[in-house]
C-alpha cells in the first residue's frame, strides 16, 4: 500500500517565510517614502492654488502682490501645511507633520519671465520655477521639478 503525501514539510514552509520577509524588507521602506511624498504633494497642490491667485492678480493689477492677502491666497493651514507665504512673485509653503527631515522646510514657486526671474516690476509671466530649501538628501520626496536650490 502507498502512503500519501501530506501537507508541506517544514523546509518548504521556511523558504515560504524568509521569501515574505525579504519582500517586507524592501517593500515596507518604498511604502513609507511613497507616503511622504504623497505628504509633500498635497503642499505642492497648495502652492499651486495660490500660484494661480497670484497669477490672476498679476494679470489684472500689472503689479507684483506684496503679501498673501493681497495676492488672495488661502491661510488656512492644514495637515501638512504650517504656512503659506508671498512676497512680490515668489510663493512660499512651509511643510509640517511629514517628516522630522523635512518639517519646517518650504517649497518655492518663482514666476519667470522670458528673460529670467520675474522681480523687477515687470509683469509678463511666462513660466514658473519650483524649488525647496530643503537638503539634496530629502529631494527624493518632493516632485521632480522642484528637487533643485531656491533662486
Amino acid at each position: 500500500m502507498k502512503k500519501v503525501q501530506q501537507g508541506f514539510t517544514l523546509i518548504e514552509l521556511m523558504i515560504v517565510v524568509a521569501i515574505i520577509g525579504i519582500l517586507a524588507a524592501v517593500a515596507i521602506p518604498a511604502y513609507q517614502d511613497y507616503l511622504k511624498r504623497s505628504k509633500v504633494t498635497e503642499v505642492a497642490a497648495t502652492a499651486g492654488a495660490c500660484k494661480t491667485s497670484v497669477a490672476e492678480f498679476i494679470a489684472a493689477k500689472n503689479a507684483l502682490p506684496a503679501d498673501v492677502t493681497e495676492a488672495g491666497c488661502s491661510t488656512t493651514k492644514t495637515t501638512y501645511v504650517n504656512n503659506v507665504t508671498v512676497a512680490g512673485a515668489k510663493i512660499g509653503v512651509e511643510i509640517k507633520a511629514v517628516d522630522a527631515t523635512v518639517d519646517g522646510k518650504s517649497l518655492f514657486l518663482q514666476a519667470e519671465k522670458s528673460a529670467g526671474v520675474l522681480n523687477d516690476g515687470t509683469t509678463s509671466v511666462t513660466g514658473w520655477y519650483c524649488s525647496t530649501d530643503a537638503a539634496n538628501t530629502e529631494w527624493k520626496y518632493f516632485p521632480a521639478n522642484c528637487r533643485q536650490a531656491p533662486l
